[in-house]
């Protein structure tokens, strides 16, 4: 991990929860507190929404964890069109009910972070891979292997953040980044790894294993 404490809420949400309770309070204290149940559901779901447990790798060396909590909605091989190199790529959709904090599936170090302009449709069919808005970070494993990972936009996310840059160093595991209200995650792994996820598993970033070298 990166040695730094990340509260169990999620820095990304503690305006969204304020601005929730805020609007409850207010309503419960003018109109009374029937009138403000529907905004402290609201506010339940802001907060269940931006939960950000810590998660501790317990996984061997060999092991690709999951960079997202979701589902595997894909698992095919094909061409990493970030790196030009063949891969197997699993992807992993994000619901409104998972945790949304991404993690580094390896440890490695940076080699590009590149933002693409894209649409937003349904995350969980194949086609928001191409199409969607996107954040594409390569990662250079200490074997020299290279993988892609891409944070991708859906029909509600509108935002997607990432706090690392070219010549940073992840560690399998470490956090680094989030997305806002349902999406995907898609990784682009070399051709030669075994999978041990398959389409319909249920993962979470860091400690579920997708595959192995």
């Amino acid at each position: 991990m990166n040695g730094r404490l990340q509260p169990w809420l999620a820095r990304e949400g503690w305006p969204f929860i304020g601005a929730a309770v805020a609007a409850a309070v207010v309503v419960a204290s003018l109109a009374g507190f029937a009138w403000s149940i529907p905004l402290w559901l609201l506010a339940a779901f802001v907060v269940q929404f931006f939960r950000d447990p810590p998660r501790q790798v317990r996984a061997g060396p060999g092991a690709i964890v999951s960079p997202a909590d979701g589902r595997i909605v894909r698992v095919e091989a094909l061409r990493d069109p970030n790196t030009g190199s063949d891969a197997l790529l699993i992807s992993v959709f994000m619901n409104v009910f998972n945790v949304h904090s991404n993690r580094a599936p390896v440890d490695g170090v940076i080699e590009k972070v590149q933002y693409r302009p894209g649409a937003f449709i349904q995350a969980d069919l194949d086609k928001a891979s191409e199409r969607n808005e996107a954040n594409v970070i390569v990662l250079r494993m200490p074997t020299g292997e290279r993988i892609s990972v891409v944070q991708v936009a859906g029909l509600i996310a509108r935002r997607i953040l990432c706090y690392v840059q070219t010549g940073d160093r992840l560690v399998r595991g470490q956090r680094f980044g989030f997305i806002r209200f349902g999406s995907r995650v898609d990784v682009y792994l070399p051709r030669f790894v075994r999978p041990v996820v398959a389409v319909g598993d249920c993962v979470h970033a860091g400690t579920s294993v997708l595959a192995e070298f």
